[in-house]
């Protein structure tokens, strides 16, 4: 005999099947995100100050210096969300402040993201990125850089550096700056350095820490610590020398060499 509480409780398993159908079709269904390939828009914002503040969630970000009076930004964005929203992208700029969001919800979603910005030559850069990976190239200015959960990597710059990721490594190739200040809380620090800098800090809680220098020019200052790797100091060292570089390392080796 078929009861009244067996037709619903048989009701409810078939909409409870159908929900998990629907979720199961819409993973399954939707491709992975890939920013790569989404059409661009770009948008420009008027600035006149001297340092440019990027304020930036979820997305992958790329700095670039440019002859513009004003900063232009180009995004890319791709997604999808089950039973959610997204993604949804906002730009806003306000008191020399460039807010950048891209917000994806849903039982089941997978969104990227990636913003190339263009700053004005003479133009400095504070960055905060809550989630995603930041890259800058050709900079003479200070860069300030930190993410939550990404690599931060920096090329062919001179101006001082001040670079730290709470989830991820950092990186430099090609700096000639004369200050270089990174931080990793997980993940391995790389500095190469093509010019002779006055002073490098550099710190990982749990990653490899590896410091090239130029051999030639000046005797540097060093100090490495690890207090669970080996460290490897290989260039010309004077405990009075101007030219200070510390590395500090919880969990990873300290290389600090002569670039080849």
């Amino acid at each position: 005999m078929i009861t009244m509480a067996t037709q619903h409780h048989g009701t409810r398993a078939l909409l409870a099947a159908g929900l998990l159908g629907v979720v199961a079709f819409g993973v399954t269904g939707c491709g992975r995100a890939d920013a790569d390939d989404a059409p661009v828009e770009r948008k420009s914002f008027a600035f006149s100050g001297e340092t440019l503040t990027i304020d930036s969630d979820d997305s992958a970000i790329t700095l670039v210096p440019a002859d513009v009076k004003d900063v232009q930004v180009a995004r890319q964005i791709d997604g999808w969300a089950v039973f959610g929203g997204g993604p949804e992208a906002t730009w806003k700029m306000k008191d020399g402040t460039l807010t950048l969001r891209v917000d994806c919800d849903g039982i089941s979603s997978d969104c990227a993201s990636r913003h190339t910005v263009k700053v004005p030559r003479g133009v400095a850069v504070n960055v905060n990125d809550d989630n995603g990976s930041v890259t800058a190239s050709g900079f003479d200015t200070a860069l300030r850089i930190r993410s939550d959960n990404g690599t931060v990597r920096i090329t062919d710059s001179s101006g001082p550096l001040e670079l730290d990721s709470d989830n991820g490594e950092v990186v430099t190739e090609g700096v000639t700056a004369k200050r270089v200040v990174a931080t990793s809380d997980n993940g391995s620090v790389r500095l190469g350095l093509t010019a002779v800098p006055d002073r490098v800090e550099s710190a990982s809680d749990n990653g490899e820490i590896l410091i090239e220098l130029p051999g030639a020019g000046a005797p540097y200052a060093v100090s490495a610590k690890s207090d669970n790797g080996d460290i490897d100091v290989d260039v010309p060292t004077d405990d009075s020398s101007a030219h200070i570089v510390s590395a500090r390392s919880d969990n990873g080796k300290v290389i600090v060499r002569t670039a080849n």
